[in-house]
């Protein structure tokens, strides 16, 4: 079963959708930005969602798309022809976009795969990423869509199973995306 049949939400979404979710210092980013690469030089054309604890600006003060913001627009899209992007502000009384509504904003004609950085908390097949240093529990135990953990030292007491990867085989982590891609399209 994979989380798309797990979320109803994301049943009908067309593309595979796939989690990289840890703690806070496990590495995530730093993992994507060597994973991404790979991927693309194997021909996907992807998308990356992250999720985001913190006040982030896309613009900065003094840009043009900064100023028509601040000015009070709701919603902008800045496009040219090499990007688009758009931003949108929430009211503070509104709940965290959730990852449905995230996935929503892709132009999905344009990719094949959809990595998402984090939303750890909802339901969707993920990849766990554990450092044994950090002393943090294993989320896999209690989430049933962590599909596989990329370790750097496998724990003695694993479930059967859960699939374990080494965290700094980069490549062994871009084939496990890879066939879930394949299984996903199959």
């Amino acid at each position: 079963m994979t989380g798309n049949d797990r979320n109803p939400k994301l049943n009908t979404f067309a593309k595979p959708v796939l989690g990289f979710v840890a703690y806070s210092g496990t590495g995530k980013t730093t993992l994507l930005t060597q994973l991404i690469p790979i991927l693309k030089n194997k021909g996907l054309k992807l998308a990356l969602i992250k999720h985001s604890h913190h006040h982030f600006e896309i613009d900065h003060k003094g840009k043009d798309s900064y100023r028509l913001r601040e000015a009070g627009a709701d919603q902008m899209v800045i496009a040219s022809k090499k990007r688009i992007a758009w931003i949108a502000e929430l009211d503070d009384d509104n709940d965290e976009p959730s990852l449905v509504e995230a996935l929503s904003a892709l132009r999905l004609d344009d990719i094949d795969v959809v990595l998402v950085e984090g939303f750890k908390g909802e339901s969707f097949d993920k990849i766990e990423l554990h450092r044994r240093e950090l002393n943090k529990p294993y989320m896999y135990v209690e989430d049933d869509d962590v599909m596989a953990v990329a370790v750097d030292e496998q724990p003695s007491d694993s479930v059967a199973s859960t699939e374990f990867l080494d965290i700094n085989d980069i490549d062994a982590i871009a084939s496990y995306v890879l066939d879930y891609c394949q299984k996903f399209n199959g």
